[in-house]
């Protein structure tokens, strides 16, 4: 009786579990070859994972954090195939993105309420008053999915004139998990890199506050999402020991979020910055501070 019990239970399980389709290919053209293409890994344990147990473990967090490299079109393909799977196991609530700012909110709703209506625009670009800096050849076919679900699409940035505001007159961050010593310290070191060293000292400030304060805008916003909620970001505003989660602990909210980073292969991905890494093909090489230099 025992044994029919245990069979059957497990026969339940299975059941309510749905299997996920194939990832999609790489698309990228380096790393073709790497040990690491495709691997899924689970950073506390080292354990390898399937992507159906990836997409089992993401659909059980109220809140999901995907960190990306902006130009890495794996990345988005990934995205993409991960929102349709993860609607598949459970129903989806929201999806929030760095690449929306609050004053396009009020468009991608006019949008997303046509495109449900079966009277999409012609040109979605535009409609959405979509920004330039984000390539919308790879963010284009991720959002004109999200524009036909059921659940909201909503920004999770802050707008320019927010961001000017805060370089002039930094606002006081509260909490203890994102303002220590080490975080900002560090923070401060990426700012420097990524400004390929050429920013003023004096700027240094101010540009950590900005950073911070995007931080906290992603955090405010999942918080304020309805649930279970997906975040699009850059992999930096991610990370557990730097990122949004940081300010999630500061407001509350510092558990029951799941951190995946989507990693080109070559890279190093720790325990302590996220709780899933899936390395993928990677772009060529770009020396972003050559034309600044010169």
């Amino acid at each position: 009786m025992r044994i029919l019990l245990l069979c059957l239970l497990s026969l339940l399980a299975a059941c309510q579990s749905h299997f996920v389709a194939p990832p999609p290919v790489a698309i990228a053209p380096e790393g073709r070859a790497h040990s690491d293409l495709g691997v899924i890994r689970e950073l506390a344990t080292g354990r390898t994972l399937t992507p159906q147990e990836l997409v089992e473990r993401l659909a059980a967090a109220p809140r999901v954090l995907v960190g990306e490299q902006h130009d890495n079109p794996d990345h988005h393909a990934l995205q993409l195939w991960l929102l349709r799977e993860l609607a598949n196991q459970r129903p989806q609530g929201s999806l929030l993105m760095e690449m929306l700012n609050p004053d396009q909110q009020a468009k991608v709703d006019a949008v997303q309420t046509a495109t449900r209506a079966g009277d999409p625009p012609a040109d979605p670009y535009q409609a959405l008053a979509w920004q330039a800096n984000w390539d919308w050849g790879v963010y284009g076919a991720l959002v004109t999915y999200a524009l036909r679900q059921p659940y909201p699409l909503l920004s999770a940035n802050l707008d320019r004139a927010q961001i000017m505001q805060i370089y002039k007159q930094r606002p006081a961050l509260t909490g203890k998990a994102s303002t220590t010593e080490q975080v900002q310290a560090t923070l401060l070191d990426d700012i420097r890199e990524s400004h390929c060293g050429l920013l003023p000292e004096k700027q240094m400030p101010a540009m950590l506050a900005v950073q911070q304060q995007r931080d906290r805008r992603m955090a405010e916003r999942l918080l304020a999402a309805p649930t279970p909620a997906v975040l699009l970001a850059g992999a930096f505003h991610v990370r557990k020991d730097l990122g949004v989660p940081l300010h999630l602990e500061d407001l509350g909210a510092g558990q029951g979020n799941a951190v995946l980073i989507l990693a080109e292969v070559g890279r190093t991905v720790t325990a302590q910055s996220a709780d899933y890494v899936w390395f993928t093909a990677a772009q060529p090489e770009k020396d972003h501070c050559a034309g600044l230099r010169r």
